[in-house]
């Protein structure tokens, strides 16, 4: 079936241009680094500059190994709720308590890398923050349109936004997807028949739920949620929906699930149908594919995923969001994505650091290796299959996720149990994530810690989609 998208956000921005509406990026350059690149020759010369390693080294550790006061500790055991003060007011003679963190999504243990600190000072120290406005007013940087312009090329897409977080990312796109309908609408609002449809996962991100329904209250869109990963459910949603404009919008990694959409179906229902496809790759950007370029490289269909949203505050190690896409997707997210046009953009030195952080994860395979290692690591030890270095042990009420996560802490592990709002009641769990900066023995002594209080025969399944991929 033919793809009538490319026609239809051509002519949102032809009409935008043709309103005087089309907003802008105006690009302030910064000195120094314009006199670096006449200086060194090209931009690629500044990429060779950022060292990189091949194998772990001590500054990896920074974002596994935690320290928290005895006090805090207690009041966390204690399930106790805290603010924060204690650190504060630190008493001089207050004993700490190690923790290794299985909690946090540095996935590549890039936050610390030297090439990404180093980045960061170097900015900070010759432009401060940099420019402080939007991206549409004085605060998009060459530095800026470096970084866009290598996720461009890690996502295989023509250009690439930059929003304040991942947040907004997703909240833009879904908005701007949304004004389609209602700029190439014959009347004021678009008519029922005019509206884009989206179709969405169960399980999608918060963020994306959001922007859906700010699309849905502005009388662009109507939603349609399918079951999870639930791809015959999906095809009839589409078979009998009157709609033209149709998009399928999904997580590619589910956060909470540790499980992978089935962009290999997706693609071939986009065939199909002609949808719109979107996908949120915040966990998978830089972990999965060769060159790190996320789901759709694993399974070798970057031309067929439209749209990409990403995040650069998990395997970057730092904080932004971006959006790959079409030059002319870009035009009109940064046109009508509220979430963007309105939002301060990101400090000039995160900019620089995210960059390196790019660059970086590209060249070091070994970290993707590293995952997947401990991840079989894991399987060994605890024959739960996985496909992705989230591990969801779901152990039912929400009182024993608590005494789960209490018995994990008092062990020495951070291990975060996970409960409503966030998922439903009855599935709350223990979330795992390993990454590239835990070693063979950590996963070892989290498993012995593990087996004490979880039976890992519970959770061994054969629901590995991709696994012959990884």
């Amino acid at each position: 079936m033919e793809n009538l998208w490319d026609k239809w956000v051509e002519e949102s921005v032809e009409k935008l241009e043709g309103s005087k509406l089309l907003l802008s990026l105006r690009t302030m350059y910064l000195k120094n680094l314009e006199e670096e690149e006449e200086v060194r020759g090209s931009r690629t010369n500044l990429e060779e500059e950022f060292p990189v390693f091949n194998q772990l080294n001590p500054w990896d550790r920074n974002s596994v190994e935690l320290a928290v006061s005895e006090f805090t500790f207690n009041k966390w055991v204690n399930g106790l709720s805290s603010c924060g003060e204690e650190i504060v007011h630190r008493n001089p003679e207050q004993k700490f308590r190690k923790l290794l963190a299985f909690s946090g999504n540095d996935y590549l243990g890039l936050s610390a890398h030297p090439a990404v600190t180093n980045a960061a000072a170097k900015a900070a120290r010759e432009h401060g923050m940099g420019p402080r406005g939007s991206l549409l007013g004085c605060g998009y940087t060459n530095y800026h349109r470096m970084l866009e312009t290598s996720l461009a090329r890690s996502k295989k897409k023509e250009d690439c936004v930059l929003c304040p977080t991942g947040y907004a990312a997703n909240e833009a796109t879904m908005v701007a997807i949304g004004g389609v309908a209602a700029l190439l609408s014959p009347g004021e609002k678009p008519g029922d028949a005019d509206k884009v449809a989206i179709f969405s996962d169960a399980l999608n991100h918060a963020s994306i739920i959001d922007g859906m329904r700010l699309a849905e209250k502005q009388g662009n869109a109507e939603v349609f949620v399918y079951r999870h990963s639930d791809m015959s459910q999906l095809d009839a949603l589409l078979s009998n929906c009157p709609l033209k404009k149709k998009v399928v919008v999904t997580d590619s990694l589910f956060s909470m699930e540790g499980d992978l959409a089935p962009l290999d179906v997706l693609v071939k229902l986009r065939k199909k149908y002609g949808f719109l496809l979107v996908m949120d790759d915040a966990h998978g950007s830089f972990v999965f594919g060769e060159n790190g370029g996320g789901l759709a490289e694993l399974f070798d269909c970057e031309n067929e995923v439209d749209i990409v949203v990403g995040t650069l505050s998990k395997a970057t190690g730092c904080l932004g969001g971006f959006v790959a896409c079409s030059k002319n997707w870009k035009k009109l997210i940064q046109s009508k994505g509220r979430s963007l046009m309105f939002s301060t953009s990101m400090p000039l030195p995160l900019a620089a650091a995210a960059h390196a952080a790019v660059v970086v994860a590209k060249k070091e395979k070994w970290r993707r290796k590293a995952i997947l290692d401990n991840m079989r690591e894991f399987t060994a030890l605890s024959g739960v299959r996985l496909t992705s270095p989230i591990v969801s042990l779901v152990v039912g009420t929400e009182e024993k996720a608590i005494r789960a996560g209490k018995y994990m802490l008092e062990s020495g592990f951070h291990v975060l149990p996970v409960r409503p709002p966030v998922v439903p009641p009855n599935s709350c769990r223990l979330r795992v994530t390993l990454t590239a900066a835990h070693t063979k023995e950590d996963i070892q002594n989290l498993i012995a810690a593990l087996s004490k209080y979880i039976n890992f025969q519970d959770f061994i399944t054969n629901n590995s989609n991709i696994s012959s991929k990884l």
